[in-house]
C-alpha cells in the first residue's frame, strides 16, 4: 500500500479571522487524499508539523481528520478543510497520515510541505 496514497494541499489566508496587530494569522487549508492503489485504505490518525516564520515548531497529533476516519476506495479521493493559526504572517505545514490497508497492515502517507502566507509576504 505504501506510496499509493497521494496528498495535495491548498492553503489560503483568512483575513476576517486574523488579528495581525495581536500576532494572530489564521489560514485555511484544503486537503485532497487520493487512493491510487488497488485496495481501500482507512485514515486512522494525523501528525502535523507546523513551523512559523520565526522557526517556532509545534507538532499536532490526533485521531482521524475533522472527526472522521474515512475509508478511501481505490481510485477515489477524500477531501476536507481545516485551519491553523500562526503568530507570524508566513509559515509551513507538513506531516503524515497513519493509514491501514485492507490487509490490516499500517502504513504512513506523507503530507508534503506546503506554505501558509499572507498574500504579498515574501519570506
Amino acid at each position: 500500500m505504501k506510496g499509493t496514497i497521494r496528498v495535495a494541499v491548498e492553503s489560503e489566508y483568512l483575513p476576517d479571522q486574523s488579528e495581525p496587530a495581536a500576532g494572530r494569522y489564521t489560514f485555511a487549508y484544503h486537503v485532497t487524499i487520493r487512493n491510487e492503489g488497488r485496495e481501500p485504505a482507512r485514515l486512522l490518525a494525523r501528525h502535523w508539523i507546523i513551523t512559523d516564520g520565526e522557526g517556532r515548531r509545534r507538532e499536532v497529533r490526533g485521531e482521524g481528520v475533522v472527526g472522521l476516519k474515512p475509508l478511501i476506495p481505490p481510485g477515489e479521493s477524500f477531501r476536507y478543510s481545516s485551519f491553523a493559526v500562526l503568530e507570524t504572517a508566513v509559515g509551513t505545514m507538513e506531516g503524515s497520515y497513519q493509514m491501514v490497508g485492507a490487509d490490516g497492515r499500517p502504513f504512513e502517507a506523507p503530507i508534503p510541505p506546503f506554505r501558509l502566507a499572507v498574500p504579498g509576504v515574501v519570506n
